[in-house]
């Protein structure tokens, strides 16, 4: 007999590199402080590997790579710069992947309630919801900052879990990073990642590969 198909009443959601590419802005963050300081701007394919810990991890990582002064003080001041460049253009450059915003708009009327778990900065994530139009399709959002630990610390994504009342087993998390993976291992969750942003390079099961959102309506609620 074959195994059924589990169903979960929510998705959780990462958000730079699965539901938008936000790298082009990200890399104009960084450059406009690295330009500030008369250091060599990087290509956006260089910054966009330091992307999934946070903006202060990638700046520290980034930094050390590159042999610039990595001191506190330093890494403070490039965080103040990033983040006043990202928040006065966040999605200038910034695009869906293929087919993510009207997937998510299916995957809400098949039943799935969804949900954000992120290391941006939390007030800039709501932001960049808004701007992009699909705030309301989400329950609940958290930020690196609005928890005391942050991804791959399992505590962010079930805070998300808790917010939305989700008992454990009840939903999965989707994203396309090693510290996604490790996320959602840690909190004992199901996890799916996605074909593009760094999800190509995440050592995982070919059961736990997706080649668009849609593929999750596989996974959808039963009818009540």
């Amino acid at each position: 007999m074959a195994t059924p198909t589990p169903a979960y009443q929510a998705l959780i959601f990462d958000l730079d590199g699965t539901l938008i590419d936000s790298a082009p802005d990200i890399a104009a963050a960084v450059n406009g402080y690295l330009r500030a300081q008369g250091w060599p701007v990087q290509e956006a394919a260089f910054i966009e590997r330091f992307i999934g810990n946070g903006p202060r991890r990638l700046l520290l990582d980034m930094f050390v790579e590159l042999r610039l002064p990595s001191d506190t003080a330093t890494i403070d001041d490039a965080l103040a710069g990033y983040l006043r460049n990202y928040d006065e253009a966040p999605v200038s450059l910034t695009r869906f992947y293929s087919d993510v915003r009207t997937d998510l708009d299916r995957l809400r009327q098949a039943g799935f309630r969804l949900g954000i778990c992120t290391n941006k900065p939390h007030a800039l994530t709501l932001r960049i919801l808004d701007l992009l139009g699909i705030g309301p399709l989400f329950e609940a959002v958290l930020g690196a900052d609005a928890v005391p630990a942050c991804k791959p610390d399992p505590g962010h994504l079930l805070a998300v879990a808790r917010l939305m009342g989700l008992p454990g087993g009840a939903f999965a998390y989707v994203g396309d990073t090693a510290v996604d993976a490790a996320t959602a291992e840690a909190a004992d969750a199901p996890f799916f990642v996605v074909p593009w942003g760094g999800g190509p390079l995440v050592e995982t099961s070919r059961g736990q590969r997706i080649t668009r959102l849609l593929d999750l309506l596989a996974y959808r609620p039963a009818d009540p």
